[in-house]
């Protein structure tokens, strides 16, 4: 086993430590990843402090790119060198879920004796099936897509995570059709893409909901029509009002908030849907009534990582990124160091952060 430096995490909303750990080389199917760049999600900051529980010590990240460094028995269709994406996607193809399209909720577990080990030889969970936060992974080839040359590596990062859940949700879970009008409640990485994939599917109107003001007009940037202030009395007024008077066919619900997915159903329009993307924390429990759901033929929907299917979506919107249609360097707010990451993480809790990324080319 070689040894990498990797951001740890021993006890649930402590500092990460940075530490040499062990890695494993590639075993049947997988892949030895170099990585360039690791970007900082919530979602790694949540499992940090707790939020959905598990086993420590862990590393976590898992929005990252870089290049295959090896290859163990079994891969095909990669070799070293390729530069690739690295996502928490782990699918067997096999099992109902991945038969029918839905890899994101594939139902084989993973191995349960994971990639890693402390510097002594103790456990270490490897989370997400990633462990992004270190200088390298090993991961099954199934989670892993190549990169044009063209895309820098900090951009390419987000392609892994935040990029597919926003506009992925939009085009996946929402089957959003042109012309249809959308609301997205919360203006933060998720909801830009969501906002980015709204405009790209063709969206008539597009309604940004945020707490604050400086976000809903970053918004606009990436393809809001409108914005709404949270704060106000009862927001969702506002939404209609710009949407003409009628709720929104789509409302994408990108952030974790309570709130949120509890005033969701009031920016619907009869027939419209509420898609669930951002995650609450453990235990933590939202109301409706399901009279007027039903009455109104309303629905809600739950979206994991946009439902991609990586091999397909991740080119897609490589594409996309290359033809000017789809903001990557935009969403980037700052670039760290590993050593760094405390500090990146702390400004990504303040809330003005799109994405931080950690360089290790740096």
């Amino acid at each position: 086993m070689q040894k990498v430096k990797a951001a740890v995490c021993h006890e649930f909303g402590l500092p990460l430590v940075i530490e040499e750990i062990q890695l494993a080389p590639p075993g049947q199917g997988q892949l030895e990843v170099t990585l360039h760049a690791v970007a900082i999600c919530h979602s790694d900051i949540s499992y940090a402090d707790g939020a959905w529980g598990g086993p420590l010590p862990a590393v976590y990240g898992h929005e990252a790119a870089g290049t295959v460094s090896a290859t163990g028995p079994g891969v095909s269709g990669f070799s070293t060198g390729d530069r690739v994406v690295v996502t928490l996607i782990r699918s067997c193809g096999t099992c109902p879920s991945c038969a029918s399209g839905k890899p994101v909720i594939c139902e084989t577990p993973a191995p349960a004796d994971g990639p890693l080990r402390t510097a002594g030889g103790g456990p270490l969970v490897q989370a997400m099936d990633c462990g992004a936060f270190a200088e390298k992974v090993v991961v099954d080839q199934r989670q892993i897509v190549k990169l044009p040359d063209a895309i820098p590596m900090e951009a390419a990062a987000l392609l892994s995570c935040g990029v597919i859940t926003g506009v992925g949700a939009v085009v996946n879970a929402a089957a959003l059709r042109a012309g249809e009008d959308v609301v997205v409640i919360g203006a933060g990485g998720v909801g830009l893409n969501a906002i980015q994939g709204a405009r790209i599917a063709g969206a008539r109107r597009i309604v940004a909901v945020d707490m604050v003001a400086e976000k809903l007009e970053a918004a606009k940037e990436f393809g809001a029509t409108h914005g709404v202030l949270a704060t106000q009395d009862r927001p969702w007024k506002a939404a209609r009002k710009a949407l003409g008077g009628r709720g929104a066919d789509a409302v994408m619900i990108t952030v974790g908030a309570i709130p949120a997915y509890d005033t969701a159903p009031l920016y619907l329009a009869p027939g419209g849907r509420a898609v669930m993307i951002g995650m609450p924390h453990t235990g933590a429990q939202s109301q409706y009534e399901p009279v007027i759901l039903a009455a109104l033929g309303q629905g809600l929907i739950g979206s994991k990582m946009g439902d991609a299917v990586i091999q397909r979506d991740i080119p897609w919107m490589a594409d996309l990124y290359q033809q000017g249609r789809l903001k990557l360097d935009e969403l980037i707010s700052g670039r760290w160091r590993l050593d760094e990451i405390n500090a990146a993480i702390a400004d990504t809790r303040a809330g003005s952060a799109r994405r931080n990324v950690i360089l290790f080319d740096s």
